[in-house]
């Protein structure tokens, strides 16, 4: 679904990308200012109780996810360190978000949504490994109901709308991330086996 969205939000980034490229800086390095801001604004935030800031910071460096690219093709730089780099990076962010939920669950005493939090990062996880080693392996992997970009807008959009006040919201979010990463993680294993093992 956010696939169809990129292209409309890289023209958006493209004159940023403009400007950074005249100031020679290096893609990578809005890639870890990306991650430390989603970072920050996951375990500043989330931990106590400002899940609407946290998820509009969190939101307005995860931009930078599509930045760091867009600056790669206007310097046409881009290298496969950086792609390296970003993809890790990725898993740092997004284990700041789920961590930094896990750590408000848990000081709330909401200790079922804490371990629902906890698996939803644990199945995030698994998703993007098998991913990437089918891929190192010499094999497409790219399906799945819910892609990384996905779950972060399942999880932003439920915190962000939950510390405003809207009920019930946030633990829908979560059962919802958890049901369709569990079910991405089992999708990406069987196109993998279709592939490996003849029927």
């Amino acid at each position: 679904m956010l696939k169809l969205l990129r292209p409309a939000v890289t023209r958006v980034l493209t004159p940023l990308g403009r400007a950074l490229a005249r100031m020679g800086i290096s893609p990578n390095v809005i890639t870890v200012l990306g991650t430390l801001g989603v970072t920050a604004g996951a375990l500043v935030c989330y931990p106590r109780g400002q899940l609407f800031l946290g998820s509009v910071v969190i939101t307005f460096f995860v931009l930078a996810d599509l930045l760091d690219g867009v600056l790669a093709r206007m310097l046409g730089n881009g290298s496969t360190f950086g792609a390296f780099l970003d993809s890790t990076l990725d898993r740092v962010g997004d284990a700041a978000v789920f961590s930094g939920l896990i750590f408000w669950f848990v000081s709330t005493g909401e200790r079922v949504l804490a371990a629902v939090a906890l698996f939803c990062l644990v199945a995030g996880a698994v998703v993007s490994y098998v991913k990437a080693r089918a891929e190192g392996l010499g094999l497409s992997c790219d399906v799945g109901l819910a892609e990384r970009s996905e779950r972060l807008v399942v999880v932003l959009v439920a915190a962000g709308l939950g510390g405003l006040g809207v009920p019930y919201i946030l633990p829908a979010g979560l059962w919802l991330l958890a049901a369709a990463s569990a079910f991405t993680a089992g999708q990406r294993i069987m196109h993998v086996y279709r592939q490996t093992v003849p029927t």
